[in-house]
């Protein structure tokens, strides 16, 4: 593996800084990523950023929104590993989107891979690990003949208007418990 092309953050500074100025070290990490992916495509759009993505995403290139989102409860939570692997990530996918056959090229596939290894010096990992218990909570409890089952505000809501859901192991439809605070 060659060596990351981005420099690895101070993660001493990065545990020191307040929400705001973790956030511009994200759009400072961004813009790295994006002059370093300028250098192999030169008319590369510069990307809008928004931080308002949730649930267990660590990060999303929208094309239609022309940008990337980040989901800032991970990042709060995983500041080095958040800088150091999802922005390139999500650069990865916004270049290989952006090169002549990048829109029919697979999400993960082979031009992204490459991106991964080549310009940013990174294996290319398909998903992050982190835990995302505080970012994705599942208050609402549903329970079967074997176990209990934590239901995020979505699913609830389609339980809730008359979607059924049964278990896996026993097949026995889920019943609602009530809500919990997580």
């Amino acid at each position: 593996m060659t060596m990351p092309a981005l420099p690895d953050p101070d993660a001493s500074r990065l545990d020191d800084l307040d929400q705001a100025a973790l956030h511009r070290s994200l759009l400072a990490r961004v813009e790295a990523a994006w002059q370093l992916c300028r250098e192999l495509h030169p008319s590369l759009p510069r990307p809008a950023v928004w931080l308002d993505l949730r649930g267990k995403c660590a990060g999303q290139a929208h094309f239609a929104r022309g940008g990337l989102r980040f989901n800032p409860v991970l990042l709060a939570e995983n500041r080095v590993a958040f800088l150091v692997e999802v922005v390139p990530h999500e650069m990865a996918h916004w270049l290989v989107h952006h090169l002549e056959d990048g829109p029919r090229a697979r999400p993960h596939g082979h031009e992204w891979q490459t991106v991964m290894r080549r310009l940013f010096g990174l294996e290319p990992r398909t998903t992050h690990r982190f835990d995302t218990g505080r970012a994705s909570p599942a208050p609402y409890r549903y329970r079967c003949a074997c176990r209990e089952h934590a239901f995020t505000a979505r699913r609830h809501s389609l339980a809730r208007r008359g979607r059924g859901y049964r278990c896996r192991h026993c097949a026995e439809t889920l019943v609602y418990l009530g809500c919990h605070a997580s």
